[in-house]
C-alpha cells in the first residue's frame, strides 16, 4: 500500500483499538501519532455513546470529532458538544421490544440516553457487557423511557447474540435498525442509522471522502463502515460476518492489530 493512500483512519474501539482492559498500547498510540504526522486524520467510530467514551478520547489525545452511539452521534471532543445526533423514538422502541419478546420470551433491556451527559439506564436482570462502564439501575422498564434515547441494548438469558439478533431483525422491520456490536450486545437504534451514517457525516465535515478511508473493526456493526470505506481491516478475533466482507485480516486487538497495519501503511519512523 502507498503510505499516502489514506487520509482518514476510522477505528472501532472495543475489540479493535482497545485491549481487553480498556487500554490502548504504547505501540498503537505511536502508530496513531505516525498517522497524524503524515497529515491523516484518526476518527474513533464506536457503538459507545459520547458520555461513555469521553475519558478514552482524552487518553487518545482526541480533540476533534468522534462518531458515537453506532453512528447516531457526531461528537466534538474538544468543545464537548454534540454536532449532530438522532434519537430512537421511545414508543417505537417499546413496540419493537414487545415484538421481540412475543417471539423469544423475556429479554433484559438497557438504554443509552441522548446528549453529552446522557446516562446508561439498565432494568432488573440486565448485566453490563462492559463492567467498567457506569450505569444506573432502574426498578421498572417504563423508567427506561424517562428521557430521549439513542439506542436500546438487549440481552437474553438463553439465546446467543446471533440468535437474538436474527430474531430481532425478523420481527422489528422498519421500527429500528438491529445491530450486534460485541459479546452480549445486541442493540436497537434509529432506523437507517449505522456507523457508516455517522462516519460519512464526520468525514464530510473534515473535507474527506470514502476513497481515502481505511477502517478497522471486529463485529457485524462494523459492516456498513467497511462498505463505506475504501479498505476494511478485520481483527483476527472478529465475528465471521465481518471477516467475510473484510479486505484484510490483521492480528488481534491484544496483539496490536491496528498498529500492525498502520505501521505498514504509514511507516514506523
Amino acid at each position: 500500500m502507498d503510505r499516502t493512500a489514506y487520509s482518514l483512519v476510522a477505528t472501532d474501539l472495543d475489540g479493535t483499538l482497545l485491549r481487553g482492559d480498556d487500554t490502548v498500547s504504547d505501540r498503537s498510540l505511536a502508530a496513531l501519532a505516525r498517522v497524524a504526522g503524515a497529515g491523516a486524520r484518526h476518527l474513533v467510530v464506536t457503538g459507545r455513546p459520547a458520555p461513555r467514551v469521553r475519558s478514552l478520547l482524552d487518553r487518545l489525545g482526541c480533540t476533534g470529532l468522534a462518531v458515537c452511539g453506532q453512528g447516531a452521534q457526531v461528537y466534538d471532543a474538544g468543545e464537548h458538544r454534540m454536532l449532530w445526533s438522532v434519537t430512537l423514538d421511545r414508543e417505537l422502541a417499546e413496540t419493537a421490544l414487545g415484538k421481540i419478546e412475543a417471539e423469544v420470551g423475556q429479554v433484559h433491556a438497557a438504554v443509552d440516553q441522548d446528549g453529552v451527559d446522557g446516562l446508561t439506564l439498565i432494568e432488573p436482570g440486565y448485566l453490563m457487557p462492559h463492567p467498567t462502564l457506569p450505569a444506573v439501575r432502574v426498578e421498572r422498564r417504563d423508567a427506561l423511557w424517562s428521557a430521549p434515547i439513542s439506542k436500546v441494548l438487549l440481552r437474553h438469558p438463553d439465546l446467543t447474540d446471533d440468535e437474538l439478533a436474527a430474531t430481532a431483525r425478523a420481527v422489528v422491520g422498519s421500527l429500528a435498525t438491529v445491530t450486534m456490536s460485541g459479546p452480549g450486545t445486541v442493540e436497537l437504534q434509529p432506523c437507517g442509522i449505522t456507523k457508516a451514517t455517522g462516519l460519512a457525516m464526520a468525514a464530510e465535515r473534515l473535507g474527506l471522502g470514502r476513497r481515502r478511508t481505511i477502517a478497522f473493526g471486529d463485529m457485524p456493526n462494523d459492516i456498513p463502515m467497511f462498505d463505506w470505506a475504501a479498505h476494511g481491516v478485520a481483527m483476527a478475533g472478529a465475528h465471521p460476518e465481518l471477516k467475510a466482507v473484510a479486505d484484510e485480516i490483521t492480528t488481534t486487538n491484544e496483539d496490536d492489530g491496528v498498529a500492525v497495519v498502520l505501521e505498514r501503511v504509514f511507516g514506523t519512523s
